[in-house]
């Protein structure tokens, strides 16, 4: 259905729209309902399955113009961070996918390039947009090609770093480059009005920069008055367009900047982005908007707009729908100020991620020890540093997958300098709908080559108490404590805890779950798979093997107690929500050849590989990380050992024989 026989009474503006070209053909009064159907159809849908609702409420009438002016896919369009893209699905044609928005086989959360063409950059970490615009432009200019680039960036992603590196690169190279600052944190109101059009206009026209070279060229030949006169005029060029518009920031970068322009008035972001479209250079344009923009729920709430709300909620309202449970993050938010309560050196530190992680409760009763550094992950973990350098404890508080952004400052900041500083990581493991780019899959192999640093793995919410306590007595190096996302199961206490206790730290001490009069299978669970752990070795008792499952508690550096554990089995299985390269199951295994315990190993975790969005529960169910499956894995395994395995005689990969025609399955391995 084209746009003029579809009238604007129906609501069907938004269903007529099947590309951009849809878009343009739009008149003024036609984009102000296409703006108030798409509103009402990202609140519908999201209450549905969850999802990045407040930011892109407020990004409705900005996108829109950005369509209107450039033509994508010719002309690009990278969003930082993706979650604000839902709006650019909606105008590119995939109204239908979000139904199943961030489910198996549904609409990704972010921009997806196997979704349109329309996507060019998976880029869901913030602060990078910039960075791939400006390759982008220089890749078009060093081709010949005239293309836009328009990078759509928040104001809290210019809290990064590497937004300020790359602005610097961006006006030296001088590329045609539009920047739209999404500004939805502001609080001074947008300039409007003819004489701030005007000037816009004016500072984007190149014949302006002309007439200013000119001016400087000539005076500048005058001895004494010329050089002093043109300061002068260029203070009063200046003056006049700081009293309109806060641009001296990005100006002084050599950077045009036009704004603020008022985001959720569509004929205006359409003027500005076409007087930014056609200057020839890089070009800052600054959309004021706000966060949850036309949908009263997402408004009135202080906390953070309706950002994302976790699962469906009530459209009235905005609550959740599911009845609230004890989170993982809850559990730490408590203990983190039980424990700032008895000891006042203990200060919190987080990357933009204060309610999120939980450390926005301790900063109400603690206000001075609570430190958010914007999305700089790279500044929080060096600044903690020298605030252990001072004789704080500091606890950094991030989603485990941004904690990958800082690793050289772990390893050589903290670590080097065998500082106390605890990192918590939330949302660890397979975390599901937010797809690859948040899977905390990579902190235990990464952090495994860190001189000196401690990392324990609860399994419940009476374990994260014990351990964080733990971390936080550690004087002579960098701890962390990691945890899934969603719901604490129930505690599950051990049936005996053996070893003792570390001299100088945490670790030394092994809780045993379950076990058997028999020792044929090693069961090693990390973290929250002790519960499963221990139904593995119900169900594999029932087929006559035995297993002792046990919890390292404090996984890096391997537990000796687990060394001693395995020469009493025949069997070491490890199951871990991590990948397997690099992580405990590896490092396991080397501890047992280091230790000449020739047991075979078999290793259950997450394979290296995009693993794509759905619920944590398909994901494991993907990967055979369920009871069924390991308990199947394991009586496979053992029953190939019936008779006692000669050391002697053993491959020498150490190997029994696997399943599947000699071949692994997905998420599993053998090491000796």
């Amino acid at each position: 259905m084209s746009v003029d026989e579809d009238p604007a009474t129906d609501g069907g503006l938004l269903r007529s729209v099947r590309n951009p070209e849809d878009v343009k053909r739009m008149s003024a009064e036609q984009l102000k309902v296409l703006g108030a159907e798409i509103r009402d159809f990202l609140v519908a849908k999201v209450a549905r399955t969850g999802g990045h609702l407040g930011p892109n409420l407020g990004v409705v009438e900005l996108t829109i113009a950005m369509h209107r002016v450039f033509d994508s896919p010719r002309d690009r369009f990278l969003f930082d961070t993706g979650h604000q893209a839902y709006v650019h699905k909606m105008l590119t044609g995939r109204q239908d996918g979000f139904d199943q928005l961030r489910q198996r086989g549904g609409l990704s959360g972010y921009p997806h390039q196997a979704e349109s063409e329309h996507d060019l950059v998976e880029n869901c970490h913030a602060s990078t947009a910039l960075s791939y615009a400006d390759g982008l432009a220089k890749a078009y200019a060093l081709r010949g090609e005239e293309r836009s680039v328009v990078a759509v960036v928040g104001d809290g992603a210019l809290t990064g770093g590497m937004c300020w590196e790359a602005l610097n690169n961006i006006a030296t190279a001088g590329n045609p480059l539009v920047i739209v600052v999404n500004d939805n944190g502001r609080s001074y109101a947008p300039t409007i009005g003819g004489l701030a059009d005007h000037l816009s206009a004016l500072r984007l026209n190149p014949g302006y920069e002309k007439v200013l070279d000119t001016v400087k060229d000539a005076l500048g030949s005058t001895p004494l008055v010329g050089r002093p006169m043109y300061e002068v005029l260029h203070a009063v060029k200046k003056g006049i367009k700081d009293a309109v518009a806060p641009q001296a920031m990005f100006e002084d970068l050599g950077i045009k900047y036009v704004g603020p322009v008022d985001g959720h008035d569509e004929a205006a972001m359409e003027s500005a982005l076409r007087s930014a479209k056609h200057f020839g250079g890089p070009v800052i344009v600054h959309a004021v908007t706000r966060k949850g923009y036309g949908y009263r729920p997402a408004e009135e709430d202080e906390a953070d707009c309706l950002h994302s709300p976790s699962s469906a909620f009530d459209v009235e309202t905005g609550k959740l729908l599911a009845a609230p449970s004890v989170k993982w993050t809850h559990v730490f938010r408590d203990e983190l100020i039980a424990i700032a309560d008895e000891r006042p050196d203990v200060v919190a530190i987080t990357a933009a991620m204060a309610e999120p992680t939980g450390v926005a409760s301790l900063a109400r009763k603690h206000p001075d020890r609570v430190y958010d550094v914007g999305i700089a992950e790279q500044h929080a973990v060096t600044s903690a540093a020298g605030l252990a350098l001072g004789g704080m404890h500091p606890v950094v508080a991030l989603y485990a997958t941004f904690l990958n952004r800082a690793f050289d400052q772990v390893l050589l900041d903290v670590a080097l300098h065998r500082l106390p500083v605890t990192f918590v990581l939330d949302r660890a493991g397979m975390t599901g709908p937010d797809g690859p780019s948040h899977y905390g899959i990579w902190d235990m192999s990464i952090l495994g080559v860190v001189p000196g640093l401690r990392l324990a793995a609860p399994r419940d919410a009476a374990t994260l108490r014990e351990e964080l306590r733990e971390a936080v007595a550690v004087t002579d190096g960098p701890t962390v404590v990691r945890f899934p996302t969603g719901s604490v199961a129930t505690d599950l206490p051990a049936v005996r805890r053996i070893g003792t206790p570390d001299g100088d730290g945490p670790g030394g001490q092994v809780d045993v779950l379950a076990e058997s009069a028999r020792t044929d299978v090693l069961l090693v669970a990390v973290g929250a798979f002790g519960q499963l752990a221990v139904e593995v070795a119900n169900r594999v008792a029932e087929q006559g093997y035995g297993v002792t499952v046990v919890d390292p508690r404090w996984v890096r550096p391997v537990p000796t107690e687990l060394v001693t554990l395995a020469a009493q089995h025949r069997l070491v299985v490890t199951v871990e929500d991590g990948v397997r390269a690099g992580g405990i199951g590896d490092a396991l295994a080397k501890a047992l050849r280091d230790a000449d315990v020739r047991v075979p190993l078999r290793d259950l975790g997450v394979p290296v590989a995009w693993h794509p969005h759905g619920t944590r529960a398909q994901i494991l169910a993907d990967l055979g990380l369920t009871a069924q499956d390991v308990a199947r894995d394991i009586t496979g395994w053992v029953s190939s050992l019936e008779e006692p395995i000669d050391p002697v005689r053993m491959p020498a990969d150490g190997n029994p024989e696997t399943r599947e025609n000699g071949k692994p399955a997905k998420g599993r391995g053998s090491r000796s």
